[in-house]
């Protein structure tokens, strides 16, 4: 068993360097295909062309592009990021700066979304075709249809504009805790500091229920389908044939068979959502690295937009692999495939 995981592991590895590398060399085409000169944006409106070339000449942009790829990659195997034009720091200072801030509503997001979402999945199954099958189910598509930016707008406007209740944006309104492990919940928690802790969660209340409004959806629907995949399964008839309690058997036989297909759509959203989160907060204003990305974005700020890209590639790898992982341990035949 353990020799099968580590190989699948290591192929599952090797498949996935090509996919980041073919992930930015489009990325690198993309963004030299925009029209805008970060040389010129970094000059100012006053500086003379000879001043925009010399910038444009330090920073390679003079040069083909294919050179450029092959100069990024180099410093790429030698950890070096590259330098973003506009913060004037590394680009891996900055997305280690901001990770704790997408980490934090990314877990709190899936904490709500699973919290939720396998109870209700649960009950609408045991339940089926009964009014709360029927609401939720039209719950679910409204949490797949709806746009995040704009339910994420009228939950501000509802709050925080007309109620009161809730900031608009930012990550806390006082003093930070002291850093620990970055996370302000946590570390409020551990620094027993009570001011910090309200401000943090009230902060990160609006934002988490917008971020995890879509991903509540999908594992409500996935665990309704397995569960009612498995409730006529012969065993559960069997175990019910035998008397046992209900709840014994939903929650000993049940759940472990019909939550599969719902552990591999939580690592997924993990990944979705951790390397995803440029809209929500970029309409919260939230200091992570979703906002990092909108703003180099918008500055063409090619280093900054390649380190992005590099770090929501490498998320999406190792949240595939930890399913797959996961997945091998519950079912072994999955890591002979």
């Amino acid at each position: 068993m353990h020799k099968n995981t580590l190989t699948f592991v290591l192929k599952r590895l090797l498949y996935a360097l090509p996919a980041i590398a073919g992930l930015l060399v489009l990325a690198f085409v993309i963004s030299r295909i925009i029209p805008a000169d970060p040389a010129a944006l970094v000059a100012g409106e006053m500086a003379t062309p000879q001043q925009v070339e010399e910038i444009r000449r330090q920073h390679g942009f003079d040069r083909p592009i294919y050179v450029q790829i092959l100069l990024y990659f180099s410093r790429l195997l030698k950890g070096d990021l590259g330098k973003s034009l506009y913060t004037g720091r590394s680009v891996f200072s900055d997305l280690m700066d901001r990770f704790p801030a997408t980490l934090e509503l990314t877990l709190v997001s899936m904490f709500l979304s699973i919290a939720v979402g396998i109870p209700l999945g649960i009950a609408a199954a045991l339940k089926r075709n009964s009014t709360l099958d029927h609401l939720l189910r039209g719950f679910t598509v409204a949490g797949l249809a709806i746009a995040s930016f704009w339910l994420g707008l009228m939950l501000q406007l509802f709050f925080s504009m007309w109620i009161g209740i809730a900031p608009l944006g930012q990550r806390i309104g006082v003093t930070p805790p002291a850093t620990i492990t970055g996370l302000y919940l946590l570390d409020a928690v551990l620094t027993l500091d009570g001011e910090a802790f309200l401000s943090a969660v009230k902060h990160i209340a609006l934002p988490a229920i917008t971020l995890s409004f879509s991903s509540f959806a999908t594992i409500t629907r996935f665990t309704r389908s397995g569960v009612l995949d498995v409730i006529q399964e012969d065993f559960i008839l069997y175990e019910r044939a035998m008397g046992l309690p209900p709840r014994l058997v939903i929650y000993k036989y049940l759940l472990r068979n019909a939550v599969v297909s719902t552990v591999t759509q939580i690592g997924l959203l993990f990944g979705l959502l951790l390397a995803g989160t440029v809209v929500i907060e970029t309409v919260f204003d939230w200091p992570g690295l979703g906002l990092y990305a909108y703003n180099a974005i918008i500055l063409s700020d090619y280093q900054a937009i390649l380190g992005v890209t590099l770090w929501a590639g490498v998320i999406y790898v190792t949240m595939n692999l930890v399913v797959d992982i996961v997945l091998g341990l519950m079912d072994p035949r999955k890591t002979e495939l």
